[in-house]
């Protein structure tokens, strides 16, 4: 039997793929009994920050990344296929459908006991997953950091507001995907330079709410509050979360000197989500300085962002490139406190925290897949010791994978991560490790661009 704690993302995949092994699984959960500062529902597999999962094409680390767990039979993936919504040339869905697919799925599992209760301490005995989530604390977090032999770490996180979509003013604003991927998935909110730089200086100077042991200096980089982007120049944010390069407004063809995307939230279209513009300011000043935006001078702010502290453990010290913890190999860490950052490498910690621990309770060989591909170069990451003083949270990208031999090196950069992610996902195909009957899509023979992004057909395959 294995033992799961936490019905997260990393949480309900690691218990799915040990259920689908054919192991018997408890999984506990301590929603609705309690829930963390960040939660607003019961169901598992909430999404707090956004509702995107980032890139799904070859040419992106993160598409790449999901490719991968698709070939391997993810439940995220496929409920999150389930209930996307448009978003250009990313991932993003619909968030109650997909935390509601994900409870089903696992509730109704026939080898999944899911067991409502607030963990004090990590069993010692028999095999077990922790995937409690970057906000752990209380008693259990003193368990964690007695079994580990280590402190924990931390750095500070925020999320986007949510708009009422026919409250945004469509004469200052026009419905295009960047660089024509797509169709006319996001809401595009332009700034000429006068009223950005009038935006950007009342951004700046704007009134935060109180969040201890917060400075700039400890915020996520790939997270990044907006204001804190402010701070650091008018061009820093103006080329990134309101980066104008690949926009133009089809009724004129004009680009503008900055723009606000809006990204739908849910399948309906009745909520936006402020695309890059995670924030801690104080609840007002959100609504007076994202009101100077003209498009939003009227907007319904249904949802705040709001910012927390995560935490994470010192990986390279305490855990193993299988994610087990060194000084108690019976258990293994899962999710964002592994330092792995963002939602799809938190599922992919816990498909492969998930699978190795199958293997062990079944007595097989626990081989770590191949730093070649992006579900193995999270693994390596964590667990390599020149990652530490100090160890930081990364999501995946290309960086964290081995370059291409020198006869398949070239120029081209979007042609480089494409032929990366072909050797990625071929040696995954080919490869007997971690064997059981599983499904994917796509013809062998054909190109992985076709077979994943293309046209899907299903077939039977045994790996």
């Amino acid at each position: 039997m294995i033992n799961v704690i936490g019905a997260g993302l990393a949480g309900c995949e690691a218990a799915w793929q040990c259920a689908e092994r054919g192991l018997t699984v408890t999984l506990t959960e301590m929603k609705p009994l309690r829930r963390s500062p960040a939660h607003k529902s019961d169901g598992f597999a909430e999404l707090v920050c956004s509702n995107s999962l980032r890139g799904d094409r070859l040419e992106n680390a993160a598409g790449l990344l999901k490719a991968e767990l698709r070939l391997r039979g993810s439940l995220i993936l496929r409920c999150a296929d389930k209930t996307r919504v448009p978003a250009g040339g990313a991932l993003a869905v619909d968030r109650e459908a997909f935390s509601a697919a994900v409870t089903e799925a696992v509730r109704t599992h026939p080898r999944i006991t899911v067991v409502c209760d607030e963990m004090k301490t990590l069993p010692r005995e028999g095999f077990v997953i922790a995937a409690t989530g970057p906000l752990t604390d209380g008693a259990l977090a003193e368990d964690l950091t007695s079994l580990l032999g280590t402190g924990t770490l931390s750095f500070f996180d925020a999320s986007a507001p949510l708009i009422a979509s026919d409250s945004v003013d469509m004469r200052f604003a026009y419905e295009s995907a960047r660089y024509g991927r797509g169709g006319a998935d996001y809401i595009n909110c332009p700034m000429d330079k006068e009223t950005f730089l009038a935006f950007h200086a009342e951004l700046r100077s704007a009134r935060e709410a109180p969040v201890q042991g917060f400075d700039d200096s400890r915020v996520f980089e790939g997270c990044m509050p907006v204001e804190v982007m402010a701070r650091r120049g008018a061009d820093t944010l103006r080329f990134s979360a309101m980066r104008p390069i690949g926009l133009r407004d089809p009724a004129t063809g004009k680009g503008a000197y900055a723009v606000l995307q809006l990204r739908r939230d849910n399948a309906a279209g009745t909520v936006y989500n402020m695309v890059g513009f995670q924030t801690h300011l104080a609840f007002p000043e959100q609504k007076r300085v994202f009101s100077m935006i003209p498009a939003l001078r009227g907007a319904e702010f249904l949802q705040y962002g709001v910012m927390h502290r995560n935490s994470y453990v010192d990986a390279p010290r305490c855990l193993d490139e299988t994610y087990r913890v060194k000084n108690h190999p019976s258990i293994r860490l899962a999710g964002q406190i592994t330092g792995v950052e963002g939602y799809i490498e938190s599922v992919a910690s816990g498909f492969s925290a998930g699978v190795y621990a199958a293997a062990e309770a079944l007595g097989q060989a626990v081989t770590p897949f191949s730093s070649e591909t992006a579900i193995g170069a999270l693994g390596a990451y964590i667990a390599n010791p020149a990652n530490g003083n100090p160890f930081r949270p990364t999501k995946i990208h290309f960086g964290l994978l081995p370059p291409l031999p020198d006869d398949q090196t070239t120029r081209d950069k979007q042609e480089k991560y494409r032929r990366i992610s072909e050797r990625a996902l071929r040696l995954l195909t080919s490869n007997s490790q971690h064997r059981y009957h599983g499904k994917f899509f796509g013809n062998p023979k054909e190109p992985f661009s076709k077979r994943f992004f293309g046209r899907r057909r299903r077939k039977e395959c045994t790996f």
